[in-house]
């Protein structure tokens, strides 16, 4: 009996040996978890990514070399492997050396490493930016070598390929954990006025006004590191639809489109006037007129269409028309927030042609102008019209001088007006007020030296009266 007990008892342990065995499954390997699985591969590509920044990628690529020696020395190796994303324009060592040959520097280390590191940044944009993504434009690069410490632009030109300031791409779109790299066959140095001029084939007009019959006054003057401009830049249609009808001299134009002394970007600019680098017959700097209401106007006829092109030596505005030389009518035209008044009264039909008569730059030139803002003739208890209105605003004409604020001394009784009668100036405190003809004290100039080709504006507070006793 025991043994019928152990035989029944061995089929019964062989098969619980049996059943542990298969949950056992396949000799004890357990099938991997699939969701496991991907995020392991997803863990190992984020570690690959990580391993190929951009400064990897240069580390990598045996032409550029010189680019990432560059690097180490102007310490900027730990700034390209940051986050980013960028877009880097990496020159080759063709390119390096090019550029240390024709800047007369043996090796990177003749160059101050505080431009070096200006020119290298100059090849970095923030944004990952494929080729796919850059258009005809301007870009900012991360050198603050322009004026007033402003970053610099770049130009990018798509027309052929893709050129940045003049500088191919040769390879494109190499990709990294932080950025994207372009490699191209120039190194992209720091860019003056006259560089931006060239690099963009919509200013070629300009360009060759401002170098015809081999002239370099303009080019010499525009790529003085020592000065700054905001240089107002035709485009070339401007330049196509100017027939300059007055006849002015050509130098004389371009250089209204400078303003010498001051780099102002879009923002600095308000409703204001401005000295440019063009002088009347006196060697006075004509002024410029700049209304910011809807855009940015210039004399009232020339338009900003892109701005804020930073240089190391000024800023480019380009503009859609060649703003001529200006005379007293085209500021009071332009300066409607102030002479719209002063413009009513002058084209009245009972009046004679004063727009004619102050248009002119060679009957009764130059014409010194007092004339009274639109307060000053709502000011007025009767807006006098017909010969009354003609003589007062003849009262507001000097012919033949150009009075400037520096002329002006206390006491000083002015040349007869086209009325007339004269007017005297009075200082005090350093500032000049206005006895018209009447006796009428204290008319205030509110604005002196408007300068015009010509003749000078000043504008003023109060309308002056003529003397009726005569």
């Amino acid at each position: 009996m025991r043994l019928n007990n152990i035989k029944l008892l061995v089929p019964m342990v062989l098969m619980l040996f049996f059943a542990v065995s298969c949950s056992d499954d396949d000799n004890g390997i357990t099938p991997p978890d699939p969701e496991m699985e991907e995020e392991m591969e997803e863990e190992e590509e984020e570690e690959q990514e990580e391993a190929t920044t951009i400064v990897d990628l240069a580390v990598a690529t045996a032409d550029l070399s010189i680019l990432v020696e560059a690097l180490t020395e102007a310490e900027l190796v730990e700034t390209l492997q940051g986050d980013g994303p960028f877009t880097v324009f990496a020159p080759t060592n063709a390119a390096f050396e090019a550029f240390l040959a024709d800047n007369n520097f043996a090796s990177l280390d003749d160059i101050p490493e505080d431009v070096l590191e200006q020119v290298l940044l100059n090849h970095v944009v923030s944004g990952d930016l494929m080729s796919g993504d850059l258009s005809t434009t301007y870009v900012s690069s991360l050198s603050t070598a322009g004026v007033g410490e402003k970053n610099i632009s770049l130009y990018v030109d798509t027309a052929d390929g893709v050129k940045i300031n003049g500088s191919t791409v040769a390879t494109a779109d190499v990709e990294a954990s932080n950025g994207v790299v372009h490699i191209v066959d120039q190194v992209i140095g720091l860019p003056n006025v006259v560089d931006h001029a060239l690099y963009n084939a919509s200013f070629s007009e300009l360009v060759g006004a401002l170098t015809m019959d081999d002239n370099t006054t303009f080019t010499d003057l525009l790529s003085d590191g020592e000065q700054m401009f905001t240089v107002f830049a035709p485009v070339n249609d401007a330049f196509t639809a100017f027939e300059n009808p007055n006849g002015n001299d050509l130098n004389a134009i371009l250089s209204n489109h400078v303003i010498a002394g001051a780099s102002l970007a879009a923002a600095d600019l308000s409703n204001m006037y401005a000295s440019t680098a063009a002088t009347n017959e006196d060697g006075d700097n004509l002024s410029i007129y700049v209304n910011v209401d809807d855009g940015v106007m210039l004399n009232g006829q020339s338009m900003v269409v892109v701005s804020d092109v930073v240089t190391t030596n000024g800023i480019i505005h380009a503009v859609d028309t060649v703003i001529d030389l200006p005379t007293v009518v085209t500021f009071a035209v332009a300066d409607s927030e102030n002479f719209s008044s002063l413009v009513g009264a002058l084209i009245a039909d009972d009046q004679p042609d004063f727009v004619s008569v102050l248009s002119s730059t060679t009957e009764n030139t130059p014409f010194t102008v007092f004339a009274p803002i639109n307060s000053a003739f709502e000011a007025l208890e009767e807006v006098p019209s017909g010969e009354t209105l003609t003589a007062v605003l003849n009262h507001h004409v000097i012919a033949m001088a150009n009075v400037r604020s520096e002329d002006l001394s206390d006491g000083l009784v002015s040349p007869a007006t086209l009325e007339g009668d004269s007017v005297t100036f009075t200082e005090a405190d350093g500032s000049f007020t206005i006895t018209d003809g009447a006796g009428n004290m204290g008319v205030g100039i509110v604005k002196a030296d408007v300068q015009a080709m010509n003749g000078v504006i000043h504008a003023i507070d109060m309308v002056l009266i003529p003397n009726t006793e005569d």
